[in-house]
């Protein structure tokens, strides 16, 4: 049986990633795929956290962040504070802000005693800070975070839509939501964080929203939109095919 051709027009409604709208941004802390995602100018900006520094066997926060930020002088670049007591938050954040005039500070909504960041959100952003208040999954946090922005202040609003679909629910919803609640904030801007697929690329630019986080291997993914679907199965059977050769198997 021969497969039908998927090469007709509804590929060709899947748009490229170089035509969509939403601003990609890069998460992840290795510094070659750093200077690769940026060398070669899809991405809009560059994400990182405590945990992705971690994995990728960061030791010096301040040596880390010095150099993602020559490699990556003229896009905007979040760093997260990790202390626990906003106090030392706060002073963190003024630390990391001094670095250069396209830091954003990633602020989490919550420490772990769930106390509120709200007041620091607020100061902050009324000393200008650019901030990223991240880990956030409900729309009342959006609304805590937009009740506490200072007028007119640059902020990116993360919501892990991605860790919200692993609890069971359809993200799409809070997302719309979401963006509905930041209109009054010209300055504030919806952030699609924690993505499973690059699926999730498509829906946050079919909704609108402004900017998603994507990590190196989801980008690299997403570099199959709109590819033939044949082509595509034949690509996969050839994979199986010379693995198991590869692999001498015997029945």
């Amino acid at each position: 049986m021969t497969l039908r051709s998927t090469s007709g027009a509804s590929p060709a409604r899947i748009p490229r990633l170089a035509d969509l709208r939403i601003k990609i941004f890069s998460d992840g802390a290795d510094l070659d795929s750093i200077a690769a995602a940026h060398e070669k100018g899809v991405v809009k900006g560059f994400t990182t956290n405590p945990t992705l520094m971690a994995k990728a066997g960061v030791t010096n926060y301040l040596l880390f962040a010095r150099e993602v930020l020559r490699i990556v002088p003229d896009l905007p670049v979040s760093f997260e504070v990790f202390s626990d007591e906003f106090s030392e938050m706060k002073e963190q954040a003024l630390r990391l802000a001094e670095l250069g005039p396209n830091v954003y500070v990633k602020i989490p909504i919550t420490n772990t005693r769930r106390e509120p960041a709200a007041p620091l959100i607020g100061d902050l952003s009324a000393r200008g800070l650019k901030l990223n208040i991240t880990a956030m999954m409900t729309l009342d946090q959006v609304r805590d975070v937009a009740g506490a922005l200072a007028p007119g202040a640059s902020a990116f609003v993360s919501v892990f839509a991605g860790r919200i679909a692993d609890s069971g629910r359809d993200p799409v919803p809070v997302m719309r939501e979401a963006m509905d609640i930041l209109k009054p904030l010209p300055g504030a801007e919806l952030l699609w964080a924690s993505p499973r697929e690059p699926l999730n690329i498509l829906q946050a630019e079919a909704i609108g929203c402004p900017i998603i986080t994507v990590t190196p291997d989801l980008l690299a993914k997403a570099a199959s939109f709109g590819k033939d679907l044949d082509e595509f199965s034949l690509e996969t059977v050839k994979m199986f095919y010379n693995d198991a050769v590869k692999s001498r198997f015997s029945i």
